[in-house]
């Protein structure tokens, strides 16, 4: 597995070209790498024509809770939401999720209906009345009353787009919706389609996933709203307050590209978190110098490089044998200060009926390394493939989840 970003630096090196790696929020390697005279850094500190950067403000959906909103939209939010509508203005909604709710459960005995051949909950999708899995696509029609204790007491939980959808036609009568998300923009040219529309003004809201939160540019823009800035920040991996602070700093940009003033609204559950504080008030510089004092003490990119080493069989005992034994081999192997973390689940622990195992080694300089991996592999292709183990080695990994 090959990170873009190397490939296009070999590419470069094969054909005697430069490299330009582009963005408003770099990565963390980068920017050190940049910083250190790796990389030549280049700067632009203000927006093109000098337009003034929108005003952010972020709002504790706690409070909201306290003082009687029980709404997925805080009442900053729906002001200002009506104030552009009226001024037929255009509003971009961020959510980081797709589906009506992320998960059905039973009020009476707790559960929630989780996927047959993975280890994560279902999601509801309104549309077809159907409970579906992210993972492997598994479908089953949404039941009336819950599996395990056949109580009627089933409830949807969660936020998704679709049920963001339907709350903003019942609070906003006026509102013209699109919605963006994996779901909307399967059929080939539909991704396409719906921004000509919200770009000749059939919609005032464009409410979408991850794919609105880059690259658009649309000068009637002038509201962000983002819905729960805290979708991506307590994931378990290392890099969720850098791609939170990503997310929220590139969808900040959307609002405000022309002559009228951008405004940005952040509801959250989190206010106090340096990333939110940060992408508030796009500054990077700071949340680079914060990220990288969390980073030094957790011993995580850019102070030490990591490989990541994941393993899945049927069995959960045989894939828990496998990769005790990968450890064992890692330890016998690679001396100190290398750090090997592990064998333990994955986050998601059963993926398509195969349960999943992982160890990630930390290191700085590491010689035996290189040929470590390759004897493993070679173990594994010779040895371990016959007993239908999957083995997959990630050098710098993009992701540990």
């Amino acid at each position: 597995r090959y990170h873009e970003r190397d490939v296009a630096k070999k590419r470069a090196a094969f054909h005697r070209c430069p490299v330009i790696l582009g963005s408003a929020t770099p990565a963390l390697e980068t920017y050190a790498r940049a910083r250190k005279g790796v990389y030549t850094l280049l700067e632009m500190k203000e927006r093109p024509n000098t337009l003034a950067l929108p005003q952010v403000e972020v709002v504790d959906m706690r409070e909201q809770l306290r003082l009687g909103n029980r709404s997925m939209f805080s009442e900053e939010l729906i002001e200002a939401m009506k104030t552009r509508i009226e001024k037929n203005e255009q509003i971009i909604l961020f959510l980081n999720r797709r589906g009506f709710a992320s998960f059905v459960l039973c009020r009476e005995c707790g559960l929630v209906v989780g996927c047959p051949n993975c280890d994560i909950s279902l999601t509801y999708h309104r549309a077809t009345n159907e409970l579906k899995c992210h993972y492997c696509d598994h479908r089953t029609q949404t039941p009336d009353t819950c599996p395990e204790c056949q109580s009627p007491n089933i409830r949807f939980f969660g936020t998704g787009t679709q049920q963001v959808e339907q709350a903003l036609l019942e609070e906003l009568p006026d509102a013209r919706v699109i919605r963006m998300d994996v779901d909307t923009t399967s059929r080939k040219g539909a991704h396409e389609a719906l921004l000509k529309k919200f770009e000749t003004g059939e919609g005032n809201i464009l409410l979408g996933t991850q794919m609105v939160a880059k690259g658009l540019d649309f000068p009637n823009v002038t509201l962000v709203g983002v819905i729960a800035a805290d979708t991506t920040l307590h994931l378990p991996d290392f890099r969720s307050a850098e791609r939170t602070f990503q997310l929220l700093t590139q969808v900040s940009g959307r609002a405000g590209r022309a002559e009228l003033p951008g405004e940005v609204i952040i509801q959250t559950y989190s206010p106090d978190h340096y990333a939110i504080q940060l992408a508030a008030q796009q500054e990077y510089l700071p949340f680079y110098e914060t990220e990288m004092r969390v980073r030094k003490i957790s011993s995580y990119p850019p102070m030490y490089y990591i490989v990541l080493i994941r393993l899945s069989h049927k069995e959960a005992g045989t894939a828990a044998s496998y990769a005790h034994r990968i450890a064992r081999f890692l330890r016998g192997e690679l001396k100190d200060p290398t750090l090997i973390i592990g064998p333990a689940p994955s986050a998601i622990p059963r993926i398509k009926n195969r349960y999943r195992y992982q160890c990630l080694i930390k290191y700085k300089r590491e010689p035996a390394l290189l040929d470590t991996l390759h004897r493993l592999m070679h173990m594994y292709r010779t040895q371990w493939q016959k007993e239908d183990v999957r083995l997959v080695i990630n050098i710098e990994p993009a992701s540990i989840l």
